[in-house]
């Protein structure tokens, strides 16, 4: 039984109590919008050691963290001192995209050690396993794909990324739009480049009552990836990408009948103006489905900053709807990142989603900073320290930009001249 039969039933679950705590919303609102698709819980029933969150209408924007080894960098422990940094920078979810050859245990390492919900990219194992087999990805069989599904399923991951959108008819629009940068979906790829070489319909489309069957089992929750995520500005908001849309949103339907939990993947690269409008569209087309978008990114010009870039877009996004960011880090269009650049990416992200939040009038949101702006004024620094979203940033880079301080409560920009404390003086 998934969340979403419990809620249709009236029941209200334990993973929808603890986000009503954790939301400071009723039990019933997450109840009713859990019923209705508006909120998914990922939380696979294999999941041990999760503590659920929730993500849509009405809650706070959350974020999410990828990691994962590759054929270059393959080792394990280094993705779980990742793991590490993201939860401790504030991430609410984490996406493991291994593609290394110790793809099954990353995964279990990552889930014995996660008490967030943890998100894969299935048909990454099954090309990997397909290649490791001697024969090249376009020869991967169904069954293969499946078994790596339902594998993963089995072992406790939360949420599935699945390319379903990406039909042949979709392809064919793809084609004839003679985008800059075509397909920059990893797992899209995979998927295009089979389905053109065999001329076969996607199977994740052709057999999607199974894969619902295979979520519904372990409720594992399905996030509907954009195969057709513009890779570049140029190719922001074309037909390929709104007609893998306009199929997401029926699929939305087809998994909300199944009692599946569904929340759907966007974009991507796209200019500042037309953000909104993509937002609005996938609302619309997708019937308020909690929608995961990556960035977007405003820019295709800021390599080494794309944490900025994708802060900006993000902020943008989640303010006209958005419910889940990805993170970009600085290391986005260069390498694989390193922990550092996951920590980077998570406060960026964060940063974006608080500043949304307070834009949308999420509840609760504007205390931190109200609180904020009182103990600047008291000069608290301690205090200043506990709020900020990265505490441990906050006083390091005040030890090391204020150790000729002469009084302990300024800062070296103004030092006797403080602009607090001379208002302060005379007010008083």
């Amino acid at each position: 039984m998934t969340q979403v039969t419990r809620a249709k039933n009236g029941e209200i679950s334990a993973e929808m109590r603890l986000a009503a705590v954790n939301e400071g919303v009723s039990a019933e609102y997450i109840r009713d919008k859990v019923a209705t698709g508006r909120i998914v819980i990922p939380a696979n029933v294999n999941h041990s050691k999760l503590e659920a969150v929730a993500f849509g209408q009405g809650l706070k924007t959350k974020v999410n963290a990828n990691f994962g080894t590759s054929e270059d960098c393959d080792q394990i422990e280094n993705e779980l001192e990742k793991l590490k940094a993201a939860v401790e920078a504030g991430a609410d979810a984490v996406m493991d995209l291994s593609t290394g050859d110790k793809i099954k245990e990353t995964r279990e390492a990552i889930l014995n050690n996660s008490k967030l919900p943890v998100g894969t990219v299935p048909i990454y194992q099954a090309a990997v396993e397909t290649v490791k087999s001697g024969r090249g990805i376009i020869e991967m069989e169904v069954e293969e794909l499946f078994g790596v599904i339902a594998d993963q399923a089995e072992e406790g991951v939360d949420f599935i990324t699945v390319h379903c959108g990406l039909t042949l008819e979709t392809l064919r629009h793809l084609a004839a739009e003679g985008r800059v940068t075509d397909i920059v979906s990893r797992g899209g790829s995979f998927m295009a480049a089979w389905m053109l070489h065999n001329d076969q319909e996607n199977p994740l489309f052709e057999y999607y009552d199974r894969l619902l069957e295979i979520c519904y089992k372990n409720d594992v929750t399905l996030s509907l990836g954009d195969a057709l995520r513009p890779g570049s500005l140029a190719d922001a908001t074309d037909r390929a990408q709104i007609h893998e849309l306009l199929v997401l949103g029926e699929l939305v339907d087809r998994a909300r009948e199944a009692d599946v939990q569904v929340m759907v993947e966007g974009p991507g690269h796209v200019p500042y103006d037309q953000i909104e409008t993509n937002i609005k569209l996938q609302k619309e087309l997708c019937k308020e489905a909690p929608f995961y978008v990556l960035g977007p990114l405003v820019t295709d010009i800021a390599a080494g900053y794309d944490h900025i870039t994708a802060a900006i877009g993000g902020t943008a996004a989640a303010a006209a709807g958005a419910d889940f960011l990805c993170y970009v880090t600085p290391a986005e269009h260069i390498g694989l990142p390193d922990i550092q650049d996951v920590r980077e990416g998570v406060i960026a992200c964060k940063i974006a989603a608080h500043a949304a939040d307070i834009a949308k009038g999420v509840k609760g949101a504007k205390e931190r900073d109200n609180k904020m702006a009182r103990a600047r004024k008291k000069l608290d620094w301690e205090k200043q320290i506990e709020l900020a979203l990265a505490p441990e940033k906050l006083r390091e880079s005040r030890k090391e930009h204020n150790q000729s301080l002469k009084a302990e409560d300024a800062c070296t920009m103004c030092g006797s001249y403080c602009a607090m404390k001379i208002v302060d003086k005379q007010l008083k």
